[in-house]
């Protein structure tokens, strides 16, 4: 027998395996698409509500400006991406979406600063003094564009991509955040993250506004990495402006998902620019270092926050497994295989979707549980609320 027919047969039984798990996943997204399109959308005011119980009923028709952003982009990317999604109810819901946006989502035009939270009808409930519903906003805006060809959504992305970058660059001021005498001078990871992944939204097949944003690509790259700690041995979800590690439970924070999350982007980022050895060290520490310490070695997940010391952290959720961290690990290692061909990276790709699968997914009314005890049993049974 040829020494290579054992070697053909693997190769042949690994794409038989990835064959069947993107079937999987393209039989999950139908069911979870028609789950929001059913029950989402709200035909009387625009946008959508997010607030579902597990049978899809509204429990509340308060509007998660973030949330409306996200469903935008979803829906406009399968839009623009996949054939069986390519249909007007679609595109038609996710313009309404947009148009409920840019007449409510900014608190006091022509000001940017968008509300996190709005009534039903658009008006302002709640402010946060952050970034992230102006960086849905953008990107909710981008890809309208790239779906409808409607220059009035592009121009509204890059306005607000403008402003995001002024804020967090130059003067933070418009974002309403006081400046307290012992609050230290922190940076969250989630910050020159969501930045990364808005230049690569915006530069996407757009040569004018990849180059435009290129440099802070690189500065947020930059950033995020100042997060590597201790020697390379832990990610910390805080550290000072200057890439130091903080004091207290605030400085030992860690989070798995979110630095699963930052490795994919990342990815993308040293993937653009070919830069093999800026790839193989963020395998290393933002793929590989928080899964192993942060996957459960009794029940199998991965723990929602712990403490680089190995302290109780104080997050009454921190032994949680929530969907997002194991969404955020399964596109990390697909994506580190399909660049490296590591079987390392494969593996673990498959260990996090069976159990994602098999744990969050609902077989009786669609869609996924969002909240799970360390046990892995459902703690929450919504189906959406102002975070999911």
């Amino acid at each position: 027998m040829s020494k290579g027919l054992p070697a053909r047969q693997d190769m042949e039984k690994e794409r038989e395996t990835l064959q069947a798990w993107k079937e999987r996943v393209g039989q999950e997204l139908d069911r979870v698409v028609a789950f929001w399109m059913e029950h989402s959308h709200d035909q009387e005011h625009g946008g959508f509500f997010t607030c579902l119980g597990r049978e899809g009923r509204v429990y509340d028709d308060l509007k998660y400006v973030w949330l409306q952003g996200r469903q935008v982009w979803m829906y406009c990317r399968l839009y623009r991406t996949f054939e069986r999604f390519r249909h007007a109810q679609l595109l038609d819901a996710a313009k309404a979406g947009g148009e409920f946006l840019l007449r409510y989502a900014r608190v006091a035009p022509p000001g940017k600063k968008c509300a996190f939270v709005l009534t039903r009808d658009g008006r302002p409930v709640k402010v946060q003094r952050t970034i992230f519903s102006e960086c849905f906003y953008t990107m909710a805006m981008n890809e309208l564009w790239r779906a409808t060809g409607e220059v009035r959504y592009q121009t509204e992305a890059v306005e607000m991509m403008d402003q995001i970058v002024h804020w967090v660059q130059e003067d933070a001021s418009g974002l309403g955040r006081p400046q307290l005498q012992g609050a230290p001078a922190a940076e969250p990871m989630a910050v020159p993250m969501m930045l990364l992944n808005l230049v690569e939204q915006l530069g996407e097949a757009d040569e004018e506004l990849a180059g435009k944003y290129a440099e802070l690509g690189d500065w947020c790259a930059r950033r995020i990495l100042q997060h590597v700690q201790r020697d390379g041995q832990a990610v910390l979800e805080n550290v000072s402006e200057g890439g130091k590690e903080l004091p207290g439970c605030l400085g030992r924070q860690q989070n798995p998902g979110h630095t699963l999350e930052a490795g994919w982007f990342l990815l993308r980022h040293c993937i653009r620019k070919g830069d093999p050895e800026l790839r193989a060290h963020v395998v290393d520490k933002f793929l590989l270092l928080p899964f192993h310490s942060g996957w459960d070695p009794d029940h199998g997940g991965l723990f929602y926050f712990q403490d680089a010391d190995n302290f109780c952290p104080t997050q009454l959720e921190w032994a949680m497994k929530l969907w997002w961290p194991h969404s955020e690990a399964m596109i990390a290692f697909l994506m580190g295989y399909s660049d490296s061909g590591d079987p390392v990276l494969l593996r673990l790709f498959y260990q996090v979707a069976e159990y994602t699968f098999r744990q969050f997914r609902d077989p009786e009314y669609g869609e996924w549980f969002g909240y799970l005890s360390r046990e892995g049993k459902v703690a929450l049974s919504i189906k959406g609320g102002p975070f999911k």
